[in-house]
């Protein structure tokens, strides 16, 4: 049977160990290095690549390890690493209120997403999730083999101060298990749990326009897209009045469904529709293709963020995904455009699509070196996705992928270097061939993609936490040399 989301890498471990507490997770890990074992963790399964499957011979489940509660020593919430998003933002608002600044797919786990710099449709309003990030748990190996659980906290002079910084994105299953994360606000502390992240919203207010393909032409396709990306370069300050807003373009290939933009806000800000209807009016301007439909509507926030069903594309049974992501400074060019335009239109049928998300606002009012998420400047995040059924479509449809991004950032050697319009890859959305000098011609390796200049700062907690190198796949921190 194969579990999680991407059907590609069915895991075949000689040993899976299902663990329910932090010494579990301490003696599993140290019978593996004890035997020499290769060992991988699951969370949520939703691997975009087969970073915990290739080669792995022990698998930590950590499914049982659910548990989200306040701790009152801490003055923080405390969430277990197998916990999923949806049932996070269902304990946090229902007892207390609250929330953090997630995803939006709940069958996620806080796992591998809070540690590889995690966002939603509240981060251009409140940040990245890793900004909340008040403590790590983590089970680590020393030299000696010993395994051991090690808590590392945001504060300055804590001793396991940069265990907690590279946690806060430098991606997972390199420095060791994460068992638990600790929550809170940064600068804030009270007796009051209600008061330690952000107030949830109460009601979500929803949008989208829709577009066939059929009436879609060229042209206004460019002015949709050179709309969008202008909208987001003007507003995305963290001070601008639709900082609140989280908007985004989702594209198909012309053998698909078509092409909408959509956004999403909290319904108590003032104004909330008003915003939403200026949104759309100017990302439609001009676009002479008429749309198939234009509305919004409002629900209730919870019901939206925390249950399954709707979040993840395609048959769950079935399911096969390859993804591409960039970080984007700018909007695409005219260039850039006409040859996403190109590709989505071409003759064979392909489940190729171009999301957009915006990005920014109370994401860049961070340092770039403050976490280890050093893109702090950028306005729109970008994802090349494929999603379908049956292997002997693999290659054909991997092939059509890579070469639409290849072909957007040719440019800069097929990846988005990071420049004025680009600022690199995000590692939750994992892609090895950043790592293929076939598929990488730039010159500049996967590292600096990921991470840019945090990188040798993260080989040196790899150094400090994992001298063994216990915990490592193909887009892990390297040891320094």
């Amino acid at each position: 049977m194969v579990l999680g989301t991407n059907h590609r890498f069915p895991g075949r471990p000689d040993r899976i160990r299902v663990v329910t507490t932090t010494e579990q997770v301490v003696d599993a890990v140290a019978e593996a290095v004890a035997e020499g074992r290769r060992i991988s963790v699951r969370s949520g399964g939703h691997g975009f690549e087969n970073l915990t499957t290739d080669g792995v011979e022990v698998l930590l489940d950590m499914s049982e390890m659910t548990g989200v509660r306040y701790d009152g020593d801490r003055h923080a919430f405390e969430i277990e690493g197998g916990a999923t998003l949806g049932h996070v933002y269902r304990v946090l608002f229902k007892q207390w209120g609250v929330t953090i600044p997630a995803g939006e797919c709940p069958e996620v786990g806080v796992g591998g997403h809070i540690v590889g710099g995690g966002y939603g449709p509240l981060s251009r309003a409140l940040g990245a999730v890793v900004d909340y990030l008040h403590a790590v748990e983590v089970v680590v190996v020393d030299a000696d083999g010993t395994a051991r659980a090690v808590v590392a906290t945001r504060e300055p002079d804590d001793p396991h101060h940069d265990l907690w910084w590279a946690h806060t994105g430098g991606g997972g299953g390199t420095f060791g298990v994460v068992t638990r994360y600790w929550m809170r606000s940064p600068d804030v502390d009270s007796e009051d749990p209600a008061e330690l992240l952000p107030r949830a919203p109460g009601r979500w207010r929803s949008g989208m326009v829709v577009w066939s393909w059929e009436t879609m032409t060229e042209e206004s396709f460019i002015t949709l897209q050179r709309n969008f990306g202008s909208w987001f370069e003007r507003n995305s300050d963290a001070d601008s009045p639709y900082a609140s807003l989280a908007g985004f373009f989702h594209g198909t290939h012309r053998s698909g469904f078509g092409l909408s933009v959509g956004a999403h806000i909290d319904d108590d800000v003032p104004d909330a529709e008003k915003l939403m209807d200026a949104f759309f009016d100017a990302v439609t301007a001009g676009v002479a293709a008429a749309p198939l439909s234009r509305g919004q509507q409002v629900r209730p926030w919870l019901y939206l963020s925390s249950y399954p069903g709707w979040g993840d594309p395609g048959d769950p049974f079935t399911r096969r995904i390859k993804i591409k992501a960039a970080y984007l400074r700018k909007g695409y060019s005219q260039e850039q455009i006409a040859t996403i335009h190109r590709h989505l239109t071409g003759g064979r049928e392909n489940p190729a699509q171009l999301i957009l998300i915006g990005y920014g606002g109370r994401v860049n009012t961070v340092d770039p070196h403050a976490t280890a998420v050093a893109q702090r400047d950028s306005v729109m995040k970008a994802a090349f996705m494929s999603v379908w059924s049956g292997e002997d479509a693999d290659d054909t449809n991997i092939g059509l992928l890579r070469e639409m991004y290849r072909d957007v950032y040719a440019e800069t050697g097929g990846v988005p270097v990071p420049n004025e319009t680009n600022d690199g890859s995000y590692v939750n959305y994992a892609d090895r061939d950043l790592a293929d000098s076939r598929w990488n011609t730039s010159g500049v390796p996967w590292q600096t993609l990921y991470y840019k200049d945090n990188y040798p700062r993260l080989q040196r907690i790899k150094a400090r936490y994992d001298p063994g190198d216990v915990f490592r796949h193909a887009l892990s921190v390297r040891l320094p040399d």
